[in-house]
């Protein structure tokens, strides 16, 4: 015993501070959160801008080839090829073969989203022809795309107009999206048949609802993002929670355990002493007592002492009954197990107590309605059980009240409950109401509810009891039809 006891507080002392299980478990899970949204937006905008990418360099090349092919197609048969046989050469400066350009070029674009055109000389870089006549005689910029037409190669740069609010980074909303394309206008040389470049169409067009389009594509893919990862994180967050309730009341089991066997280890520890005590007791305790008979019953002995003797004897039963019980509760004992009927032993119970059942004014009721109750049991020890919880609730019922008794059929087993209109029972006693020697009656030994558990369990059952102050007692007896 000094062995454990050492053990056990070399236990205490080293055991660490309780932690929250799985409090790293929500740490990560909250960190992977907030880092897959910081990813999640550059991802968005890596899609948006890959898919804008393939919007300029694929979409905007076919269409920004058609046009060039019909612009070329109408700038040379339907307009360079009249003013050569009307006029014998080209000359921009001439205000009807810039008229005819104009009419020419304007029904070439006519139907499409080109808001812009311009016909630069390749000589010089100066703009020769535009729909706005504002920027004739214009130089124009040599960017790389420009450059690119000139050597014969078609290209084209997406461009920003307007404020527009700026979104996630780079994602900016609203303004006006437009193409600027370079295309070379390509003649073939009769002598030669070979191409050239004569000169450069710049045009610009408006594709802001296609960039919308997109735009509402990045945002619709993001959010999808963010709505998988928050149902991961949340799936997440459940299952952690869960298993810490799991955990909990795992601890809370394991808890109840290791106080059932520390309760077992000081039950068995004071059944020893109990029963050596009371052997003890129990010898003298008869001697006493038979003395207290024989004296009473004395002819020389006056009234007074027959009282002294009546009142020893008296007390010594009574004191003979608590050791018995002590006994009882310290002593192991082997069950006799029978077939007999629950409903049986408990009627045997309130008919021995009708008379204080009557006494008191308290009804019993039941629902056993001849129903056939059988069960494999001592029916000695069950009766014991049920008089003393009987017997409680008679006691806490004090005046007028009532006591309902039901018995509900289970597959394996019955649930016998006994409940109580009584004074009940307050928090702090509840704790303590299987512990031994505890009562609060002024005649009692505290060992009746300990017995009564001991029985129960030696008939693999159980016993809970529920109870506030002032509002009754429920006592719920489970046994197995067959130990």
């Amino acid at each position: 015993m000094k062995d454990q006891s050492k053990l056990k507080a070399k236990y205490q002392l080293n055991r660490k501070p309780e932690t929250k299980p799985f409090r790293l478990v929500k740490y990560y899970a909250v960190t992977s959160f907030v880092v897959l949204i910081a990813i999640s937006i550059p991802f968005a905008i890596f899609i948006s801008e890959g898919a804008k990418d393939i919007l300029v360099k694929d979409f905007f090349k076919d269409y920004r080839n058609t046009i060039g092919e019909n612009l070329n197609n109408v700038f040379s048969e339907n307009f360079l090829r009249p003013v050569l046989s009307i006029y014998g050469g080209l000359d921009l400066s001439n205000e009807a073969q810039q008229k005819l350009l104009d009419e020419r070029m304007r029904f070439a674009i006519r139907g499409t989203n080109i808001e812009l055109l311009k016909i630069i000389a390749k000589e010089d870089g100066t703009v020769v022809y535009s729909t706005d006549p504002t920027l004739i005689r214009e130089k124009v910029v040599e960017t790389p795309e420009y450059i690119k037409a000139v050597n014969g190669v078609s290209s084209s740069k997406l461009i920003s107009e307007g404020k527009g609010l700026w979104g996630l980074w780079a994602m900016k909303i609203g303004g006006m999206k437009k193409v600027r394309a370079y295309i070379p206008i390509t003649l073939i040389l009769e002598s030669t048949g070979e191409e050239y470049v004569a000169g450069i169409f710049e045009i610009i067009l408006d594709q802001t609802k296609q960039y919308n389009s997109i735009l509402k594509l990045q945002y619709y893919i993001f959010g999808v993002f963010l709505f998988i990862m928050a149902l991961i994180f949340f799936a997440l967050l459940y299952v952690v929670h869960n298993a810490e309730e799991i955990i909990r009341t795992r601890a809370a089991e394991q808890k109840e355990l290791e106080d059932q066997l520390h309760l077992a280890e000081r039950l068995a520890a004071l059944g020893q002493m109990v029963a050596g005590v009371s052997h003890e007791i129990k010898n003298p305790l008869g001697i006493i007592q038979s003395t207290a008979e024989l004296l009473s019953g004395m002819n020389q002995s006056n009234e007074k002492q027959k009282r002294l003797s009546l009142v020893i004897k008296e007390e010594s039963i009574r004191l003979n009954n608590i050791v018995t019980e002590f006994l009882d509760f310290a002593r192991p004992y082997e069950l006799n197990i029978q077939e007999c009927r629950l409903d049986e032993i408990i009627k045997k119970n309130t008919s021995f107590l009708e008379q204080e059942l009557d006494k008191r004014g308290i009804k019993v009721k039941d629902n056993f309605e001849g129903r056939d109750l059988t069960i494999q049991a001592d029916p000695e020890r069950l009766y014991r059980v049920f008089m003393n919880l009987i017997i409680n609730s008679i006691h806490a019922v004090k005046d007028s009240g009532e006591i309902n008794i039901r018995i509900d059929e289970e597959k394996n087993g019955y649930l016998v409950k006994i409940e109580d209109t009584g004074t009940g029972i307050n928090r702090e006693n509840m704790k303590k109401i299987f512990d031994p020697f505890f009562t609060t009656k002024e005649k009692g030994s505290g060992l009746g509810l300990s017995i009564v558990r001991n029985i129960i369990e030696g008939h693999e059952g159980t016993i809970s009891i529920e109870s506030d102050e002032g509002a009754g007692t429920r006592v719920t007896v489970y046994l197995p039809k067959r130990k």
